[in-house]
């Protein structure tokens, strides 16, 4: 079964799959956006995805960038949650009242939630000129900000707590089995926003429309999920961030 394939991933095999896919992403970000055009701010293509890509303060512009959101927060959390879905299979095998369907259903509304946030936000920002209509910073004091919070987030116990139960599926299943699928999926999909949300927001910085970048963002939550590998990934990474950040506000001074 897929589940126990996925199980038997190591950690080798994980950074060889999610090396592929970043490289994919890069490929296809360089492919849609050549240099010429990302300086010059236009989108290769079609008018429709030119068009769904600019934001636009209305309310036809917030529904295209909460699109994007929810189309990104799918495409980046999936993965990431992939160990803990084929552990609620396994469960489900041998137990009653398991529904994988429900568990999904709970775990995408948690992201849904925060696609309305950070599409709010990303409207806010761009009306108060702080963000390009393809929602990078515009501000060195901005990206300043969300670099060290998102620094010192790595540092945080509440980092910690949703990560250690990210890497430990089987445990957190069988805690808060009697709950059901539904209410499953929501603490899943919580636990997952408490490890991943301070540096999805790092897309202001990096460009939420970087396909690069996003894809760097991904294949790092990853890892930091991974058993073996993310204890070497958690506090590094808060180090780097935090550096980042000084470099940026002294460059801005």
């Amino acid at each position: 079964m897929i589940a126990d394939r996925i199980r038997a991933m190591t950690g080798l095999h994980w950074l060889a799959l999610f090396g592929a896919i970043l490289a994919a992403w890069s490929a296809l970000f360089l492919m849609a956006l050549p240099a010429d055009l990302r300086d010059a701010g236009t989108v290769y293509g079609a008018d429709f995805w030119a068009s769904l890509c600019v934001v636009t303060p209305d309310a036809e512009g917030f529904l295209r960038i909460l699109s994007m959101w929810m189309l990104m927060s799918t495409a980046m959390m999936a993965p990431t949650a992939l160990p803990a879905f084929a552990t609620y299979d396994d469960l489900a095998k041998s137990a009653s009242g398991a529904d994988f369907g429900q568990l999904v259903v709970g775990y995408l509304s948690v992201w849904i939630g925060f696609s309305v946030l950070a599409a709010g936000l990303q409207m806010a920002l761009f009306l108060g000129g702080a963000v390009s209509v393809f929602g990078d910073s515009r501000s060195d004091l901005l990206s300043a900000v969300l670099l060290a919070g998102a620094g010192l987030y790595q540092f945080s116990p509440l980092k910690d707590s949703c990560l250690s139960k990210c890497r430990m599926p089987l445990m957190f299943f069988m805690q808060h089995w009697d709950e059901g699928a539904p209410r499953n999926g929501v603490r899943l999909g919580l636990t997952c926003l408490g490890c991943c949300w301070a540096l999805m927001l790092l897309g202001f910085v990096g460009g939420v429309m970087n396909i690069a970048f996003m894809g760097l963002a991904t294949l790092v939550m990853v890892l930091e999920k991974l058993p073996d590998i993310g204890r070497w990934v958690t506090r590094p990474l808060g180090v780097l961030l935090l550096g980042g950040a000084g470099f940026v506000a002294f460059g801005a001074l």
